[in-house]
């Protein structure tokens, strides 16, 4: 069976102005990552969404893997879920920025509270109560991942294939290996690393996850490098 790596991207840039872009420790991480695959997979193809944390993940993963990898392949279907709407429908006042920042400052851990705050906002947006509010409801993310998946298999067609993502998606393919429930998926989505991967052995339409979430390569460098934001 072939194997396609779902990787999450590198620490993104929280509390920047463009979000979407890899931090310093971000770029470290996927460079190590692509240390820790050389010699390990030798992918017939790398695939990702369409953000520029998926793309900057690749290029890092490629510059620590040190010999040529393919060009990544953009499949939007893999893009995460619009966490600014997911947020500002659940705290409308924090669509300003610096109103967000003087609220989590008043906390004395402010990314704790950012986090528990994400967390019920995300359970708001799965509830099925309020799909209404949302450009993308839940039961259509979810839907436009796995048609994503199979488009994924069809493109590797039997190769192994490097694949740069987002928490959302990768949760979503579990839930759908695995048979979970919403919140278990949900619950899936808080705890995958920065530039963790998982795997997913495919063969036809046979497919099995054989491993979630491993980051040791961040362990076996640096455990102050295993992030989760």
């Amino acid at each position: 069976m072939a194997t396609i790596y779902l990787i999450r991207h590198g620490q993104a840039s929280f509390g920047q102005e463009n979000y979407d872009q890899l931090s310093p420790i971000g770029w470290e991480q996927g460079r190590i990552l692509g240390r820790w695959l050389a010699g390990k997979v030798t992918p017939g193809a790398v695939v990702g969404g369409g953000l520029e944390r998926h793309r900057e993940t690749a290029e890092a993963v490629a510059t620590g893997y040190g010999s040529a990898l393919p060009d990544m392949q953009v499949l939007a279907g893999l893009n995460e879920f619009d966490h600014t709407e997911v947020l500002t429908r659940f705290r409308p006042e924090w669509a300003e920025r610096a109103v967000m920042a003087r609220d989590l400052a008043a906390f004395p851990k402010p990314a704790k509270a950012f986090q528990d705050a994400f967390v019920q906002a995300v359970a708001r947006w799965a509830g099925g109560q309020h799909d209404h509010d949302y450009g993308e409801a839940w039961p259509a993310f979810k839907a436009r991942v796995l048609v994503a998946l199979d488009e994924l298999v069809e493109f590797a067609d039997g190769t192994d294939v490097l694949v740069a993502t987002s928490g959302g998606p990768i949760s979503v393919i579990v839930q759908s290996l695995l048979g979970l429930d919403d919140e278990r998926a949900l619950k899936l989505n808080e705890v995958i690393a920065n530039t963790s991967v998982s795997r997913v052995l495919y063969s036809g339409s046979r497919r099995s996850l054989s491993v979630f979430n491993n980051f040791a390569h961040l362990e076996a460098e640096d455990p102050a490098l295993v992030t989760f934001r």
